[in-house]
């Protein structure tokens, strides 16, 4: 199976962010014929709740153990201005040996060539084959991945690895491997103060000198020095407001943001409580709002990896590096209940103005991932 036609099929569903735009028809109608059950799952806010719904869908040919799935999404960001794209975002038009359109690397190559790669091997393979594949990847991801998970264990779905489709190639495909992934929380600290007049100090009490304390003590300091896998994890200061339009007011109140990306040395709850700590020790008077959107995580190396890493050096002749750099992704979720890694084509134009994916790497890709449904399910090459 070539993965081209299915890719411009996915390409041609204009799924931004939550809009599903077909592109779970386009899967349904590659999956079944190669023996998959699939099942659509729509998630959405309670009645009144913030956000839309979002459509996901979970495919599954066999019930057998090892249980290998392949996490990824057909959701898109917005194309932007028409006048930086010289092809119509959602047209897949092929261009010198590129097929050009919004995902074609982030990630619909990526799931057509997977696709493709199982049309390619025997019927008949050990284990089981699984697809999660989410509409809510790009956008505040409450209502894909991560309750697709749940889903799935409810209904003994859980897999015994999972890999994660996106596009973590650098220069040449398969040369890097992402097993883990910092971990990224957000802060909005309110320091209250006392207004008064700038030419009577002792009468209030600054809020932004105290603020400017706390930022200094979070600051001054890196938070480590990186561990085995992970470079050292970072505090941005990302906003400091007053709204203070007057030159001879102290102000009553005085705010800062940050964003944290954070390594297997520290937790969401460490860094909230090293937040607090930089605040009593300034004595403010504060109000602090944290969101994680995702803990670090870590798949050793082991077995699994190693698999992985054997499929990439035959398939595609290259040594991949073990890498946990990089924003989040929606295998923050998935580790939490099995092992999971990320590999797929190389991101150059990802999220740009003709995002494009070459032909060529696509069907590479394609036999790359063959290579490592063999390895992960202990299938001998054919000689």
């Amino acid at each position: 199976m070539d993965p081209l036609p299915l890719l411009q099929d996915l390409i041609r569903c204009p799924s931004v962010t939550p809009a599903e735009g077909g592109a779970l028809g386009v899967l349904e109608a590659a999956l079944v014929p190669l023996g998959f059950t699939c099942t659509r799952l729509r998630f959405g806010p309670a009645e009144g709740g913030e956000g839309e719904a979002v459509e996901n869908l979970f495919a599954r040919r066999g019930s057998g153990a090892p249980h290998l799935c392949f996490a990824g999404h057909t959701d898109v960001v917005p194309p932007g201005d028409p006048a930086l794209w010289t092809t119509d975002p959602f047209g897949a038009e092929l261009r010198d040996g590129l097929v050009m359109g919004r995902g074609a690397t982030d990630m619909k190559g990526g799931i057509a060539a997977w696709i493709a790669a199982i049309a390619s091997l025997p019927r008949e393979l050990p284990g089981s084959l699984s697809l999660l594949i989410t509409g809510d990847e790009e956008g505040p991801a409450h209502y894909g991945t991560v309750k697709v998970l749940e889903w799935m264990a409810e209904h003994g779905h859980t897999p015994d690895m999972c890999l994660v489709g996106e596009p973590t190639s650098r220069v040449v495909l398969g040369d890097t491997i992402k097993i883990g992934r910092r971990g990224s929380m957000n802060a909005a600290v309110t320091v209250q103060g006392t207004q008064g007049h700038s030419a009577y100090p002792q009468r209030a009490d600054n809020p932004v000198h105290r603020l400017v304390r706390v930022l200094h003590r979070l600051t001054a300091q890196p938070l480590d020095e990186g561990s085995e896998w992970f470079e050292p994890s970072t505090l941005q200061v990302t906003s400091v407001d007053v709204g203070n339009p007057a030159t001879n007011v102290i102000p009553g109140a005085a705010r800062a943001r940050l964003n944290i990306r954070f390594n297997d040395h520290h937790s969401s709850a460490s860094l909230t409580e090293a937040l607090h700590a930089a605040l009593r020790a300034e004595e403010a008077r504060y109000a602090l709002e944290v969101s994680c959107s995702g803990e670090s995580f870590l798949t050793a190396p082991g077995p699994f990896v190693a698999a992985l890493v054997a499929a990439v050096r035959e398939a595609a002749g290259v040594e991949p590096r073990l890498d946990t750099g990089g924003g989040t992704s929606d295998a923050r979720f998935v580790a939490r209940y099995c092992p999971v890694a990320e590999l797929g084509a190389v991101g150059a134009t990802m999220h740009k103005a003709d995002e494009s994916t070459p032909v060529e790497e696509l069907r590479q890709l394609s036999r790359l991932y063959a290579a490592v449904i063999r390895a992960l399910l202990g299938v001998e090459r054919a000689v």
